[in-house]
């Protein structure tokens, strides 16, 4: 089973209208390299945003270009 097809998997739908209230989901990242993945996330659009970090956290919390928050997560120590 090649990488890209391991359960669960997650599809990302455009609908018409914008945001206009918090999320009813909110996803959490956590790739081996979180400078490395924020990096990629900033350069294919996603940007910085501010929900009340305190700046001790050991995530970085993120929006896709519709605003839909996200974080990428400081990799798990053995």
């Amino acid at each position: 089973m090649a990488e890209r097809d391991r359960l669960p998997g997650l599809i990302f739908a455009p609908v018409p209208e914008g945001k206009t209230v918090k999320n009813r989901l909110h996803l959490d990242f956590r790739p081996e390299d979180q400078d490395a993945e924020v990096s990629r996330l900033l350069a294919l659009g996603a940007r910085h945003v501010d929900v009340g970090q305190t700046g001790e956290e050991s995530w970085v919390t993120l929006a896709d270009p519709e605003g839909n928050e996200f974080c990428v997560l400081a990799p798990r120590r053995g």
